[in-house]
């Protein structure tokens, strides 16, 4: 079931409402607003983050709606006049969202999805947009980690029944697919989004039958044309591989023969997966993959290829569905303007004692430069949202924190990163497949320097403030402290 064929308008933090209802009341409902989101820092220390979840949101903006139920709840809560409750009634989201597309690599402090709204319907949309951008901009990041370590070796998402509830382990597979996954194991994932399912057999099925070579010679009569064998229900390499070898030369064809997989689910994977491999090619099934499983992520992973691990394809669960490691993303919503009756942009700075906390203001544009020698991307640029970058002239960056590290840009190109979704609460994007999402991450880390993406001590990939924006920013600091 999609988000748009359920009823989640109140899927909100409380003070959504409270909000709402206070801007209502003191003359406020038509005040235009600005929010970015943003997050602070990348997962697991690394130097990247992708972008995932843009589809559902826009899902959820068309389908919010106060319904009769929804309305009595408010009622009966005894702090909502009725006046606010009838606004209710017809509420609908009308004003702007701009976004970088699914797939896109991403880096911190820069605007992910800016909110253009009057003010109780950009409050209002707050808690369901950072759900949804927190929880698969994680997944997909940590699966782009988690395929990286596997270094061509395609890699399955084993974890439905470790995510937190349906809607991850749903969503969480959409979101490792984004992120490079060959497959998923949630049948409902693909249903929903074609996202590829696949699957073998548990160690139950080995011990249903009264031996292990009956489990798999009825499994290969079964499915013949790809099957794999779980070889370690009770001892890998003194039964389940030997059992598996047979079963695969009494049941197939010799064309068959070239499809089958043994996986590997506890032990030692270096050791075992070498030993089975010399088992296998002993017993001319060069062909026959491994496939290994068992609370991997990207560290293990690495560290087995780089000591001889014979492996063929990955099932990572648990490690990958809730990012194990870091399990909280930390995109945050804040407030960068607001307009004047006369529809003049007012911006406006969040300040912290915590100068990464310190907010960007204004309505925004970011951009992506990257070199006409090598295609790859050099830095990002945050700007006022009327700035234009001419490609024709030198253009020069300068660190926001070091202003004095400055870096002339030549034979270059621009792509505006923030494109337009929702203009007068009308949907104007159109979201591609997840075949086409992951295509676009694909080529957005191609474009990535390779110190940009390892895992440990990665190059800190620049994102720089436009001038005009920074001294914007510097301004508004000094009037707030003064």
């Amino acid at each position: 079931m999609n988000i748009s064929d359920r009823h989640l308008t109140l899927l909100c933090d409380f003070y959504e409402m409270t909000m709402a209802r206070g801007y209502f009341a003191s003359g406020m409902k038509d005040k235009i607003s600005y929010f970015d989101v943003f997050f602070r820092k990348v997962p697991d220390g690394g130097g990247y983050a992708i972008a995932a979840g843009l589809e559902q949101i826009i899902e959820y903006i068309k389908s919010i709606r106060f319904d009769d139920d929804d309305i009595e709840y408010l009622r009966s809560k005894n702090i909502f006049d009725e006046k606010f409750l009838d606004y209710l009634k017809t509420f609908r989201f009308t004003g702007d969202i701009y976004a970088v597309e699914e797939g896109t690599v991403i880096f911190p402090h820069e605007p992910i999805l800016t909110v253009r709204a009057p003010a109780p319907e950009a409050q209002f949309v707050e808690t369901f947009i950072l759900l949804i951008l927190n929880h698969q901009c994680l997944v997909a990041t940590k699966a782009s980690r988690i395929v990286r370590a596997a270094d061509g070796r395609p890699v399955s998402e084993f974890g439905s029944r470790r995510a937190h509830g349906p809607d991850a382990a749903i969503y969480g597979a959409r979101a490792a697919y984004i992120g490079g996954c060959a497959s998923t194991a949630c049948a409902l994932s693909d249903k929903m989004f074609g996202v590829p399912a696949g699957g073998t057999m548990a160690h139950s099925w080995v011990q249903m039958f009264d031996t292990e070579y009956e489990a798999f010679v009825t499994y290969c009569k079964l499915y013949p044309k790809s099957p794999t064998l779980l070889v370690d229900t009770y001892n890998a390499l003194g039964s389940g591989i030997p059992n598996a070898i047979k079963a695969f030369k009494e049941c197939l064809t010799e064309e068959e023969l070239k499809h089958t997989a043994i996986r590997l689910d506890s032990g030692d994977i270096t050791y075992l997966t070498k030993k089975a491999r010399k088992m296998l090619d002993a017993a001319g099934l060069t062909d026959c993959k491994i496939v290994v499983s068992n609370s991997l992520d990207e560290y293990i992973i690495r560290d087995i290829l780089i000591q001889g691990a014979e492996v063929d394809a990955f099932g990572v669960g648990e490690r990958m569905i809730t990012s194990k490691s870091e399990p909280v993303f930390g995109c945050v919503y804040k407030m960068s303007a607001v307009e004047d009756e006369n529809g003049k942009i007012i911006p406006k700075i969040k300040i912290s004692e915590n100068a990464a906390k310190i907010t960007n203001p204004d309505f925004k544009a970011l951009y992506r430069f990257y070199s006409k020698e090598t295609g790859k991307a050099e830095a990002d640029l945050i700007t006022l949202h009327d700035e234009e970058i001419d490609e024709s002239e030198p253009y020069e960056l300068f660190d926001p924190d070091y202003i004095w590290k400055r870096k002339i840009m030549t034979d270059f190109t621009v792509k505006k990163l923030l494109v337009p979704i929702f203009i007068n609460g009308e949907c104007v994007y159109e979201s591609p497949s997840v075949d086409k999402i992951k295509e676009r991450c694909k080529e957005e880390l191609a474009s990535m320097w390779d110190e940009v993406l390892r895992f440990e001590n990665p190059h800190n990939y620049y994102v720089d403030l436009s001038e005009k924006l920074w001294n914007e920013k510097h301004e508004l600091l000094k009037r707030r402290y003064n």
